[in-house]
């Protein structure tokens, strides 16, 4: 993890703002509370339009937008069935964990979290066969880019609702606003793999180029392909697989350096002090949380 340094604020129209180098770019956070269940993102967007320039781009994470959608599924409510307990047990955690993790290559993080997998994830199995089906279920982790770490309690929340439209209309929005044309990215940090010249990954979505919902069969072809890094869900216009890789892994490059950056439920724990039954929309609240990123050539 790299460590960046704040340079000097600079001034954006008389608006001050903080901001760090990664390569040729600089990099502007967009800090706010916890955005909360069917929360309009609007007032995120207010301080964007304060902050960009022509020709930027808004980098936004699939989570806080996802929540905002209400895309959220109480996993408490499902009871595991003998095909999500062999996921969960056999599949997960010792074939994957001891046998075919190691072979592979993943990474030990992973490797560790599989060996660990609690009794809740026996209900996380459940919720993943119900909504994407085996294919997706089949996956050690990460399950069709379900997120464990930002919601509370006992709640996951799902990829966002048509990501692109989303881009759009925030684009469209602050291009109304502020005469200023952006190029407006969701991204999730689930991996985009490269074989030869094809960009491919599990997750159920991904923008034009990248052969997105390809579950367990995309991940375990990726440990023997290129990993690319974060993959772009959506995007306002059209953008080619190479671009939109690199700037998505230029903002998680930098939320990575975040001392709040929470990209596992274990890390989540870690972050708020709190074991998973505790972690509540007021302890996520608690805490000061960067939804998006303005990325801007120096």
């Amino acid at each position: 993890m790299t460590d960046y340094t704040y340079k000097e604020s600079k001034t954006n129209e008389g608006k001050e703002y903080k901001y760090v180098e990664i390569e040729e770019y600089e990099v502007i956070p967009i800090e706010t509370h916890y955005i909360k269940p069917n929360e309009s993102i609007d007032f995120m967007i207010d301080n964007v339009m304060e902050l960009c320039q022509e020709d930027d781009y808004l980098v936004i994470a699939e989570t806080p937008i996802s929540i905002s959608q209400g895309r959220l599924v109480d996993e408490a409510k499902y009871t595991p069935s003998l095909k999500s307990k062999f996921l969960a047990t056999y599949w997960s955690k010792y074939f994957w964990g001891y046998i075919l993790g190691p072979i592979l290559g993943i990474k030990k993080r992973t490797i560790n979290n599989l060996r660990k997998l609690p009794e809740e994830s026996k209900r996380h199995k459940e919720v993943v066969l119900d909504l994407y089906g085996w294919k997706h279920a089949l996956k050690p982790a990460s399950e069709a880019g379900i997120d464990l770490s930002n919601a509370p309690g006992t709640y996951v929340s799902l990829l966002p609702e048509n990501p692109e439209k989303v881009a759009k209309e925030i684009n469209k929005k602050i291009k109304e606003a502020t005469d200023k044309n952006i190029t407006v990215l969701i991204i999730d940090t689930d991996a985009t793999y490269k074989r030869k010249d094809k960009y491919f990954t599990g997750l159920p979505i991904a923008i034009d180029g990248i052969k997105a919902n390809k579950g367990v069969f995309g991940y375990t072809l990726g440990q023997l392909s290129e990993n690319m890094g974060s993959t772009p869900l959506g995007c306002s216009r059209k953008i080619t697989p190479q671009e939109g890789i690199k700037i998505a892994n230029i903002a998680e490059d930098y939320q990575k350096s975040l001392s709040t950056a929470m990209e596992t439920i274990y890390s989540a724990k870690d972050v708020l002090n709190a074991e998973n039954n505790e972690v509540s929309i007021e302890s996520l609240d608690f805490i000061i949380h960067t939804p998006a990123v303005l990325i801007r050539k120096k």
